[in-house]
């Protein structure tokens, strides 16, 4: 009995153990799945304002859901983008006080076709009814949640329109603008000038370290700003068909050609196969035999594959090309005949008219449109070379940008009255014809002659055993990896580790290797740490091994990302002070002679178009510099942007002034024409976003 006590103490110690052991392990899954462990319910904030993840979710599903084919992590980023733009544009509204009355929403409801365009709204004259579009929601419950929906939007977008033409009305360009302008392209200044050029010294001789680059940019913080990133280091193992399995591959479709004797189980004989040269049902023999389904089409010949066209264009019906290389396929064709006039061109003058089923530029009535078709048919046909400028002027088709060239097309394309004219008549035929979208003056300018190819295509892709070697090798690297340096480790496999990839959070594309968001989620997943390594198998690719290498929280472009930008003006100001100090002497043509360069000459140049004879290209300082001067003064050395000059003012002639200078206060106002579109991201760098997407694992 005492053992048996023992026993009975030791198993509810044991079980006690067991439950404390059960707890932790919950405890800690809870964690890892966020319960405990996630920070925050809100999927963000901005300037205080929060976003509920469950309403981002909604949002971000539906757009999944509207057909246009993005991932969930794009369909996150433009949700994300639009709920930040949404927040400090209604910040905006709200200290201007914005209203939006009742015509107001309804121009901007009757603006979405669904609503303004739908029948049960429209008037005997097809004119949007208020009164009808009223009881119709009044009637309809579904209806009526619909477009309270609608409004939230439509008031957004009323808002908007108020907010974006009291900023458009703010901006104005003055009439000093104008006059500067003016002067800008009307004075005049010659010049003469030594120029040491930063290209006479070797980039070699100039180092850039990458401290030099984080400084430069941080007193250039607004041109570098970025959001934390993470630095992946990569190698990719390709996992790619071997010569071996190429010249197997080329041997099987080249088998093909011939027939062959295979041995039926069912009869206990030897069965003659037809092959390529001699099958009675090309369509079947193609699509029992290649990776590409049979094609019956008769295709141009600037369609084929580019290094065979011409013998593929030129094959007479019955004869074979090939085996021959198309993109990822070994192929061999076979030509079953030409046909003509397979594609047509065809540039077209487009004459609507008010009813019709495209918009004319102006109002007309069909009988007009028609008259002035007539008309423009007879200009064509008096002076064909007319027909372009004629398209460009009075074309109401988006093809008139083109002079109404609609480029090449295959039967069925167009309308069944265009398209009858064009496959009916000759290159060269100018016609009139009627469709539902008006008046067309059609001129056919080419026409185009096909082939008909029956054609094997089997992709070009690596064995079982050549893909069982890549995948060794890649885990032998990630092995390797793991315990020594990882360029070492590559190098000792002949393995080439690629250029490093600067990842945001939420970005999806991994360098050249395109969307991998799963290596991009891995770098800055919490359990991921400064050197970690970890291999992803990439469909038809092969295999990534990934480092996370470095993490920069500063606030800036990683140095690996700023340094192409960064280095060439860092060299050049190291060599401008190399220049610099060569460049002495009291006169410009021994201050030339010490640089060993020659004095040149610069002559009417403007401020407007400040740019340097001989191809030098733009120098406004220089020109600055010269317009400064008195005459025949000369200047201290200046740093340009293709060297060190110093130049000496020779004469500077003023423009006549004039009365008026709105012609100028145009152009500057052109000029600044987009200002407007600056204020979201104006108001997006001043703004204190806090974006928590990584915790619901987006």
């Amino acid at each position: 009995m005492a053992v048996l006590a023992k026993i009975r103490q030791r198993s509810a110690l044991l079980i006690g153990v067991i439950a404390l052991a059960l707890l932790a392990f919950i405890i800690q899954d809870l964690f890892n799945r966020g319960t405990f462990g996630q920070s925050s319910k809100d999927v963000g904030s901005i300037d205080g304002k929060d976003i509920s993840f469950e309403d981002f979710r909604v949002k971000v599903s539906n757009l999944e859901k509207s057909g246009q084919g993005i991932t969930s992590t794009e369909a996150a980023n433009r949700v994300w983008d639009q709920e930040v733009s949404i927040a400090l544009l209604s910040t905006q509204f709200d200290k201007l006080g914005l209203r939006v009355g009742e015509k107001h929403l309804l121009e901007v409801l009757k603006a979405d076709p669904n609503i303004g365009k739908n029948p049960a709204f429209l008037n005997a004259a097809g004119m949007f009814d208020v009164a009808k579009f009223k009881d119709y929601v009044k009637a309809n419950p579904e209806a009526e949640q619909y477009i309270a929906a609608k409004e939230v939007d439509a008031e957004l977008n009323a808002k908007y329109q108020i907010y974006s033409t009291l900023v458009k009305s703010g901006l104005y360009t003055t009439a000093s603008e104008g006059k500067l302008k003016y002067e800008m392209e009307a004075n005049k200044v010659n010049f003469a000038y030594a120029g040491a050029l930063y290209s006479s010294i070797k980039d070699s001789e100039v180092k850039i370290s990458d401290s030099d680059i984080v400084d430069y940019m941080k007193k250039n913080e607004k041109k570098f700003k970025a959001d934390e990133t993470r630095e992946i280091q990569y190698v990719l193992v390709e996992d790619k068909a071997s010569k071996e399995d190429e010249a197997d591959i080329k041997a099987k479709i080249t088998a093909l050609l011939n027939g062959r004797v295979e041995y039926n189980a069912k009869t206990g004989k030897n069965d003659t196969l037809p092959g390529f040269k001699n099958a009675t049902n090309i369509a079947e023999f193609v699509n029992s035999n290649s990776d590409v389904p049979y094609d019956s089409t008769y295709v141009p010949k600037n369609a084929l594959p580019a290094v065979d066209a011409d013998k593929l264009f030129s094959l007479p019906a019955g004869a074979i090309y090939g085996p021959y290389v198309y993109g990822k396929y070994y192929a061999i064709s076979k030509s079953l005949g030409f046909k003509a006039g397979v594609n047509a061109k065809a540039s077209h003058i487009l004459i609507s008219y008010t009813g019709a089923q495209a918009t004319p530029k102006e109002k007309r009535t069909k009988e007009e449109a028609k008259a002035k078709a007539d008309e423009i048919l007879a200009q064509v046909q008096a002076n064909p070379d007319s027909f372009m400028m004629l398209a460009f002027t009075a074309s109401d088709d988006s093809s008139a940008q083109q002079g109404g060239d609609l480029g090449y097309f295959s039967p069925g394309q167009m309308v069944k009255p265009f398209n009858d004219f064009v496959f009916n008549n000759g290159i060269g035929k100018v016609g009139l014809v009627e469709t539902p979208f008006g008046f067309h003056i059609i001129k056919i300018t080419d026409k185009q002659d096909g082939i008909r190819l029956a054609t094997i295509a089997q992709k070009i892709a690596p064995s079982e055993a050549t893909s069982d070697k890549v995948f060794t090798l890649a885990t032998k690297f990630e092995q390797a990896a793991a315990d020594k340096d990882f360029a070492a480790a590559a190098k000792e496999l002949g393995l080439k580790v690629a250029a490093p990839v600067s990842a945001k959070a939420m970005d999806e594309q991994f360098g050249p290797l395109g969307n991998q968001r799963n290596i991009i989620r891995w770098a800055f997943d919490k359990e991921t740490s400064t050197g970690d390594v970890k291999r992803f198998e990439i469909a038809n690719v092969g295999h990534v091994i990934a480092q996370y290498k470095s993490e920069n929280k500063s606030g800036l472009v990683s140095v690996t990302m700023a340094r192409p930008y960064v280095e060439p003006i860092l060299k050049n100001k190291k060599k401008a002070e190399i220049l610099k100090a060569k460049m002495t002497g009291s006169s410009l043509e021994a201050i030339a002679k010490s640089a060993g360069v020659a004095v040149q000459q610069a002559t009417n140049v403007t401020l407007d178009n400040p740019v340097l004879p001989g191809g030098v290209g733009q120098e406004p300082k220089v020109v600055g510099n010269a317009f400064a001067l008195a005459a025949n003064k000369i200047s201290a050395p200046i740093e340009g942007n293709t060297g060190v000059y110093v130049v000496k003012n020779v004469s500077t002639v003023k423009a006549p002034a004039i009365a008026n200078h709105a012609e100028y206060v145009a152009k500057v106002k052109a000029q600044s024409a987009s200002d407007a579109s600056r204020i979201l991201p104006a108001l997006k760098a001043n703004a204190k976003i806090e974006d928590n997407r990584l915790q619901f694992n987006y």
